[in-house]
């Protein structure tokens, strides 16, 4: 019993090892893994070799897929290209195998050495995720080599033939066995090594090996299909067309694999070796025809899995891709993109206030008025999402980007609903009673609403690109929106004065209007205090404030 378990446990440290060299990596290059994939798009070729590339870095073709297919789901990645993004990924999850199935044991020290206190001391950083990374494939080392001594002792109890006995009669039920490991362990690569070091310490038979491997193949690719059951058709496409290639090659292979297993000693005379081999070979030849197939492939889903009409009226998130959650710098830029989508809502809004202000027209206050719901909806969508990515799990950049962008979220809900209640008091004060400006004050308002459009704009830049000059240049705005706010109060004051009829029927609209204003300019300014206090140049800028004033208070 005491050797089954140690058996078992040298699996869980092998599939946590797995997990940790994934998270770690994603963490380090996760953005830059992203901009390599979503530019993969002008040839499958460059796809194919993209795949591979990623692949082999985060040492997992669940994590690749998870990426690509979150693109898809966003409409900014065509299915073959996707297609053949996905069959390099199964290429470079078997070049992996390769890799650590060297003899490397000599090297699980070294790494765990290093990454341990690297990883302590510096958590929340880069090279901290580095050091995570480190600990992971020593990790993954250590778990083989224990996975070997413990099956050493094995083959000599009774019940550990009987055991595995059950494994060497079908081939297709050993293929689902190592699809089932595959998936319980979110990691092909954990099967297929754990396979490889079964086979040479002779717990099972080439043949079985063999089917685990096909299996294991599969397994992933069920994976990457229940993870898009969520999402929209574009997901589902690719991750079926995945499946297909994978399914596809089982089926003509499974056939053979007694005769293969006879045949491959005689090449390759060590199990380990021969199961990683075959890995090695089977993914590649059947990735590389499979290239000629995309076509036909992706017209079947296509046909299969349409795109559904969405009902009028009815907005939906674009960007919260759920399968992105389990790594948090993924998930960071997918709100982010979300809420730019929010902004654009805003931007929209504003530019119908701007018609309104000219002229009465009462469907497009309606129109308006019910953009509101949008945004209403997006906001509670990116805050449910932003709510369920493990905050335990972010690094220190991470964690201000976290809070930024639930900021702008609210920010922006806010600035909806002061929209929606301005356009209401046009429609209320002016449509309803077929009033107008008169040309000073409508020109007072057309100016301060262009400012407005105008820092909504560099304050979504400000929140995209963390731009310190911007930054600086917002705040400045802020302050002069503020200047004009009381001028433009004080020359409305001047025109009641002056009995001016246009100015008396719609001075408290104009008043209002302006007072909402600048509290729309304030929300859109507000993204220039985090880059400003990360540079440190809030407070030089405010004691810089305080002293022009006390200056002007003198003078």
């Amino acid at each position: 019993m005491l050797i089954l378990l140690n058996l078992l446990s040298g699996v869980a440290l092998l599939v946590w090892g797995s997990h940790i060299v994934r998270t770690g990596i994603l963490r380090v290059l996760g953005a830059d893994l992203r901009r390599v994939l979503g530019r993969s798009t002008d040839g499958r070729l460059k796809a194919f070799l993209a795949g591979i590339g990623v692949t082999s870095l985060v040492q997992s073709s669940n994590a690749t897929a998870v990426i690509v297919m979150s693109f898809a789901a966003q409409g900014l990645l065509p299915l073959a290209s996707g297609l053949a993004i996905m069959l390099g990924a199964d290429v470079g999850t078997a070049l992996m195998a390769r890799v650590l199935t060297l003899d490397l044991s000599w090297l699980s020290p070294i790494l765990v050495l290093f990454g341990v206190p690297v990883f302590l001391s510096r958590k929340q950083t880069r090279l901290g995720q580095v050091g995570r990374t480190a600990i992971g494939l020593g990790l993954i080392l250590l778990a083989l080599h224990l996975i070997v001594e413990a099956a050493q002792p094995m083959m000599s109890g009774a019940g550990v033939r009987v055991m595995f006995g059950a494994l060497t009669g079908d081939t297709m039920l050993d293929a689902l066995v190592g699809a089932a490991f595959a998936m319980i362990s979110y990691s092909s690569l954990a099967a297929v090594l754990l396979t490889a070091t079964l086979a040479s310490s002779g717990v099972i038979s080439l043949k079985v090996a063999l089917c685990l491997v096909i299996g294991a193949n599969l397994g992933s690719g069920m994976l990457a299909l229940f993870g898009t059951l969520a999402q929209n058709a574009a997901a589902r496409r690719l991750a079926l067309g995945s499946l297909a290639f994978k399914f596809a090659g089982a089926l003509l292979i499974l056939p053979f694999a007694p005769l293969l297993a006879r045949g491959l000693p005689v090449l390759i005379a060590n199990p380990r070796e021969a199961t990683v081999g075959f890995h090695l070979i089977y993914n590649t030849l059947r990735c590389c025809a499979c290239l000629l197939l995309i076509d036909p492939v992706g017209r079947i889903c296509e046909r299969l899995l349409p795109d559904r009409a969405v009902p009028n009226g009815e907005i939906r998130p674009l960007h919260l891709d759920a399968a992105a959650l389990s790594t948090p710098s993924l998930a960071l830029a997918n709100a982010a993109r979300e809420v730019l989508r929010v902004g654009d809502i805003v931007r929209a809004m504003l530019d119908n206030v701007a018609e309104l202000l000219h002229h009465n027209d009462l469907q497009k206050a309606r129109e308006t008025i019910r953009m509101d719901d949008d945004i209403d909806h997006l906001y509670a969508a990116v805050k449910t999402y932003l709510a369920q990515i493990s905050r335990e799990q972010l690094d220190e950049p991470d964690s201000r980007r976290w809070t930024d962008i639930i900021a702008l979220t609210i920010n922006l809900e806010h600035a909806g609903d002061i929209i929606e209640r301005i356009v209401s008091d046009i429609e209320e004060k002016k449509i309803s009673h077929r009033l107008s400006f008169s040309e000073e004050g409508l020109g007072e308002l057309e100016d301060l609403h262009t400012r407005l459009v105008s820092n909504l704009q560099l304050g979504l830049s400000v929140f995209l690109n963390n731009d310190l000059r911007c930054a600086e240049r917002l705040l400045a705005e802020k302050e002069r929106f503020r200047d004009l706010e009381r001028a433009y109060s004080y020359a409305h004051v001047d025109r009641l004065a002056g009995q001016t009829l246009r100015s008396i029927e719609t001075s408290a609209l104009h008043l209002d209007l302006i007072s909402d204003m600048k509290r729309l300019n304030s929300l859109f300014c507000s993204t220039a205090y985090p880059v400003l206090d990360a540079a440190g140049a809030l407070r030089e800028t405010r004691l810089r404030k305080r002293a022009l004033d006390t200056m002007h208070v003198k003078e």
